[in-house]
């Protein structure tokens, strides 16, 4: 069976997707980036836009009932090589123990301000 989940209080995406698809006992949450209050892509601290990157995967689990500790890879992608340092440091502080398997890349994005953008797979059988 497979199910999409759409978190109650996000925008409906701009483009042609579901925040998260799940298929059997996983759950693929789509990339994810920073919003501020106003859904607006967050712009300011990197330190906090992926922390709010981080919030909007964890909102996107919840939806489809999952949740952090059932991570098993996170796919991230970085607008520059040198915000891996930076990225790594909340990576490390929210997910202390036992880290999920990651692959981390640096891309171009198409929106300007964007600077982080994280997706995951959940397993929550």
């Amino acid at each position: 069976m497979i199910e999409r989940f759409h978190p109650e209080g996000f925008p409906a995406p701009v483009v042609p997707l579901s925040h998260a698809t799940k298929a059997g006992d996983f759950v693929f949450v789509s990339g994810q980036v920073a919003t501020d209050p106003d859904n607006k892509v967050f712009v300011g601290d990197f330190t906090r836009e992926v922390e709010s990157t981080l919030d909007n995967v964890e909102a996107v689990l919840a939806s489809a009932g999952a949740r952090p500790d059932q991570i098993v890879k996170i796919g991230a992608f970085l607008s520059n090589a040198t915000l891996f340092a930076p990225f790594n440091e909340v990576y490390r502080r929210r997910f202390p123990q036992a880290p999920p398997a990651r692959t981390t890349v640096v891309v171009s994005f198409g929106h300007p301000d964007v600077r982080v953008e994280i997706e995951a797979i959940a397993y929550v059988g």
